[in-house]
């Protein structure tokens, strides 16, 4: 990102100007290990200062604001097999899978994604974004922060889309709701990050599998009387916090050790923010509709904390349900490319379908916007190369088996909500599923339309980097029109 592509008259959301540059804290006090001590810890403030935090959290809701889920394919799905099946094409390109009507007219996907095909009508497909670069950590940042570089890096040199919609959420004034305004459920946890603008802008992380009948959510909700008194009886968060001064110097960080704490104590003391974690407060039927699996309850998490308030999530479909190496990175070493897909189909299609039509159900249609993507598509062209190992979609090792590699040339996303218009496929590629030929959109674009659907003005805002350069959140890209 170049601001000088940009005119001067940029407005700024300025971050703090000296945030650590590896997204910890001195000392190597990372933000989760700072939420897991800190509320043991740190999470000291004085019963008044709880009572007023507690006043803060039942304060009446403004109307509400827009929000946003992505829900992530980390290792890139292949279009050609899924949402733009290419049936015309030679057998090496074409795959193994027949094709399906779906319930807009003259669109077919294939027969992996029967439950999405009959709500074809709810949702928009666009078959042609596209980026350059080919490795997942280029081409993951490329998408979700819209660095141009092709080459990899270890760590992410913009802030990604959600911490800048943090961020920008932020300066809009306090919020309302007792929980955090960007949740990560499962989220994508490479490659991304707030970078410049600091760990207080990241994700509150939720891990863990939320279809365990054990599954709980770490420091959600004082569990007993008891509990609340012996917090109110600890010494006050200041006191602490100048005693661990010394530790800390680099300028900003006790700034987002204070947000931090407030939001810590806040979660502790809501009952609002525990009731929107509890999954057991879904009844049984919509828990089956979205699936009794990882998957499907990540979706149906994600819902819940948009209903309670959260403005921005993200969750990451990988894990023992993708396959052998847990991830969509479908090439011939790691997975039969297609006896992976349809070892993850049924469960992706079941889980998509419920968070779809359950949007439309409880009226959220027009406030929730929702995009499913991954960073790349994969090769048209069918490989074959041994396998590194047995497994789940995987023959043993050795094997000669198909597979698909990376290719950033053309892929589709899947977009529901949003008030955008439902029904539409927007682009195409050429008869083999190699290049974007109609309506062709890069990051930019993708970028430019979440931004737009959470109230940012991306043509015009900036935020300082570390060097203190206003920085534009985009640099060319434009709202894709039919998806605002």
């Amino acid at each position: 990102m170049n601001s000088s592509n940009k005119p001067n008259t940029h407005s700024r959301c300025q971050g703090p100007q000296n945030p650590l540059a590896n997204g910890a804290f001195a000392g190597g006090l990372g933000r989760r290990s700072f939420m897991r001590f800190g509320l043991a810890g740190f999470a000291n403030l004085s019963l008044p200062g709880m009572l007023k935090l507690r006043a803060a959290s039942s304060a009446p809701r403004q109307e509400r604001k827009k929000s946003v889920i992505m829900v992530w394919q980390p290792g890139g799905c292949s279009h050609i097999d899924t949402y733009d099946p290419k049936p015309q094409a030679s057998s090496e390109y074409r795959g193994p899978f027949s094709t399906i009507s779906t319930a807009v007219p003259g669109v077919q996907f294939t027969e992996l994604l029967p439950r999405q095909a009959k709500l074809a009508n709810k949702f928009s497909v666009l078959r042609s974004m596209r980026q350059s670069a080919a490795g997942h950590p280029a081409g993951s940042m490329q998408l979700l922060s819209g660095d141009p570089d092709t080459r990899d890096k270890p760590q992410p040199k913009y802030p990604d889309w959600m911490s800048v919609g943090n961020y920008c959420r932020s300066m809009q004034g306090p919020r309302t709701s007792p929980l955090p305004s960007f949740v990560g459920v499962n989220p994508p946890t490479t490659y991304n990050g707030p970078a410049y603008l600091g760990d207080a802008y990241g994700p509150f992380i939720v891990t863990g599998d939320p279809n365990a009948p054990q599954f709980t959510v770490p420091n959600i909700g004082l569990k007993t009387e008891e509990d609340s008194r012996r917090l109110g009886r600890r010494v006050s968060l200041r006191e602490n916090i100048d005693n661990l001064q010394r530790a800390f110097d680099v300028k900003g960080e006790l700034e987002s050790l204070d947000q931090f704490e407030t939001q810590a104590m806040t979660l502790l003391t809501s009952p609002e923010a525990k009731a929107a974690f509890d999954l057991n407060q879904e009844d049984d039927r919509t828990r089956d509709r979205y699936g009794r699996n990882t998957w499907g309850q990540q979706l149906l998490l994600a819902r819940r904390l948009v209903e309670a308030g959260v403005d921005i999530v993200t969750t990451s479909l990988r894990g023992p349900l993708c396959g052998r190496v847990n991830n969509w990175d479908d090439h011939a070493v790691n997975h039969h490319v297609f006896d992976a897909l349809r070892f993850r189909a049924d469960v992706y299609d079941q889980a998509v379908s419920a968070l779809v039509e359950d949007i439309h159900e409880r009226g959220l249609e027009e406030q929730l916007l929702v995009v499913v993507t991954g960073e790349f598509g994969r090769t048209p062209k069918i490989n074959y190369q041994p396998s590194t190992g047995a497994g789940n979609a995987s023959a043993a090792a050795g094997t000669v088996q198909p597979g698909r590699d990376h290719w950033p040339r053309a892929f589709s996303n899947l977009w529901f909500g949003g008030g955008i218009e439902p029904g539409q496929v927007i682009g195409a590629t050429d008869k083999r599923g190699e290049d974007s030929i109609e309506r062709i959109c890069g990051p930019d674009d993708f970028l430019a339309t979440l931004y737009h659907h959470l109230g940012i003005d991306y043509e015009n805002v900036t935020i300082e980097d570390f060097s203190g350069r206003p920085t534009p959140i985009v640099n060319h890209g434009h709202a894709i029109p039919e998806l605002i």
